[in-house]
This record gives C-alpha cells, sequence and structure tokens, in this order.
C-alpha cells in the first residue's frame, strides 16, 4: 500500500482527492493537512510514503514545506498538485525536492501516476510540461544568470500572488496569518528586488511568470483601468 497524507486549504478539494485516490487498491489515506505547518506536522508524525501538496496555503506556501519535508530524514516524497503550470514554479519546486508536479487540471490518472512514480523515486511532470522542459528552463536561467524566483523568498512570492490578485495588505496578512505591516515590509523588499512599483508592473511579471491564469489577469486589469 502507498500511505499519502494531503495538503490542501480548501475542504472541497481534498474531498475530492479524497474520493478519486481512495478508489485505487493500492493507495491509502492517512489525513488531511489544511495548512503548510499542519502539513509538516502531519508529515513528521504519520510518516506518509507521499505528501500531495498545494503551493498556496496559509501559515506556509507548497514550495517551502516542500523543502522542508526533503531536508528532514524522512523518506517521505512530494508531489506538487497546483493551478499554475508554468515551468518557473515547477522547476522551483523541483530545486526544493519535489518528485512530481501536476496541473489540478490534469485527467485523474496523471495524480496516480505521479504518486506512482514518486514513490520508487522517479519524477513526473503532468502535461504540457515535462523532466526535458524544467531542465531546459533551469539550462537557460543558469546561462542568463537571471531567474525571477531566485531573487524572491517563497513568502515574498505568495505575497506577490496575492498583491497582483488584487488583494490589499490586510486581507493578505489576515490569510497569511501575519500583520499588514509585515506584508508591507514584504513588499517593500519584492520592490526593491524586482524594481516594479505599480499594480500593473506587478500584474504583468506576474503574467510572466506564470503566477496568475489570463482570465484573472483580465479581471485584475478592469480593476485598475
Amino acid at each position: 500500500m502507498i500511505r499519502i497524507l494531503l495538503a490542501d486549504d480548501h475542504p472541497v478539494v481534498r474531498a475530492g482527492l479524497r474520493a478519486v485516490l481512495e478508489g485505487e487498491p493500492d493507495f491509502e489515506i492517512l489525513g488531511e493537512a489544511v495548512d503548510g505547518l499542519d502539513a509538516i506536522r502531519l508529515t513528521e508524525s504519520l510518516e506518509p510514503d507521499v505528501l500531495v501538496l498545494d503551493i498556496v496555503m496559509p501559515d506556509m506556501d507548497g514550495l517551502e514545506v516542500t523543502r522542508r519535508v526533503r531536508e528532514s530524514t524522512l523518506q517521505t516524497r512530494v508531489v506538487i498538485l497546483s493551478i499554475h503550470v508554468n515551468e518557473s514554479y515547477a522547476a522551483q519546486a523541483l530545486r526544493n525536492g519535489a518528485s512530481a508536479y501536476v496541473a489540478k487540471n490534469a485527467p485523474t490518472q496523471f495524480l496516480m501516476d505521479a504518486i506512482r512514480a514518486a514513490v520508487v523515486g522517479k519524477t513526473f511532470f503532468s502535461p504540457p510540461l515535462s523532466k526535458k522542459t524544467i531542465q531546459s528552463y533551469l539550462a537557460k536561467a543558469q546561462e542568463s544568470q537571471f531567474d525571477p524566483f531566485s531573487l524572491l523568498s517563497t513568502r515574498e512570492r505568495v505575497i506577490l500572488q496575492l498583491i497582483a490578485h488584487g488583494l490589499r495588505s490586510t486581507e493578505i496578512g489576515s490569510r497569511l496569518f501575519i500583520s499588514s505591516r509585515t506584508v508591507e515590509t514584504h513588499r517593500a523588499h519584492i520592490a526593491t528586488k524586482l524594481g516594479l512599483r505599480t499594480q500593473a508592473e506587478l500584474i504583468h511579471f506576474a503574467l510572466q511568470n506564470g503566477m496568475l491564469l489570463m482570465e484573472e489577469i483580465r479581471s485584475e486589469e478592469q480593476k485598475n483601468t
């Protein structure tokens, strides 16, 4: 049996994942985590074979959770399940130790294949991503010596994404359980690192780096016109 822990802050998503995965005879769901810190705590206590993890969650984002899990002595493999089908995110997930990266809109069979690949030490990416495209992205980033994601901490990436979605500092603070002053500090650091000042510049950067879906971009642009 492949022992699995689910981590997503949306109850409906977790329920759907559980229903799908429990239908497989070789899968066993050990539990569900509702935020990043909960994911680490349950991973340490339950020691699952595979952690199926969303990227954007309260307390700690999935990329940082991945790094901490893989740096521990645990043998748990990490499968990222995300709405962001982008080489930048997938490459960072791979750097942090993830074994697989699956799009949330991909067929459920891809998630099952990713879990089975991860547990035997293989990598898996759902189309249009592939190991080849991720390696190509990493090579280009190294050659150019500029990778926007390397400039930002994991917390800064999450905050930038929420800013680009139009959330105010108080809303971001509430979602991440930090003060609005802390959010403003992070925002200042982001602006300094990337040279971005206006909401339009933030949205443009988020679009270029796969941090927003196209339909979300149009909605945010309409709000700011």
